[in-house]
């Protein structure tokens, strides 16, 4: 895991994703943002970060999951009181977008993921985070 510490601290991310391939993608999409990234295999590990006090600056989640589904975790953790954290619903399924919005997804993802899309989207994150803390 790389991170920097260049423009302030770190984005921190957290990528809830059940295919290694696809977990991987986005991983080395996202280190050359230097994003702290975490990765969790189903909503319910995602859900468990977060009941353990841990925060993120951005989740990117899949729908299709083992134990807990995308939208499932998102409705959760929304629940929780995580209302800074931008959650980017990911999946192959371009119907899907509907059922990541309502459970409190702020975007929605086709897959597979490209740096051109996902690079505006950390440099808001950075942006905001560094901002939040001048």
């Amino acid at each position: 895991m790389t991170t920097s510490t260049v423009q302030g601290s770190p984005v921190k991310a957290l990528i809830v994703e059940d295919t290694p391939i696809h977990a991987f993608i986005l991983s080395t999409i996202l280190q050359k943002f230097h994003c702290e990234i975490t990765v969790a295999e189903n909503g319910n590990e995602a859900v468990q970060l977060f009941l353990e006090g841990k925060k993120f600056d951005i989740i990117f989640c899949d729908k299709e999951m083992p134990v807990m589904s995308g939208p499932e975790a998102i409705e959760k953790i929304r629940a929780l009181g995580e209302s800074h954290v931008k959650i980017v619903g990911v999946s192959a399924g371009y119907d899907l977008e509907q059922s990541f919005m309502s459970a409190g997804a702020d975007i929605f993802l086709p897959k597979p993921m490209k740096f051109d899309v996902v690079g505006p989207i950390i440099q808001e994150v950075m942006n905001k985070k560094n901002n939040s803390m001048v």
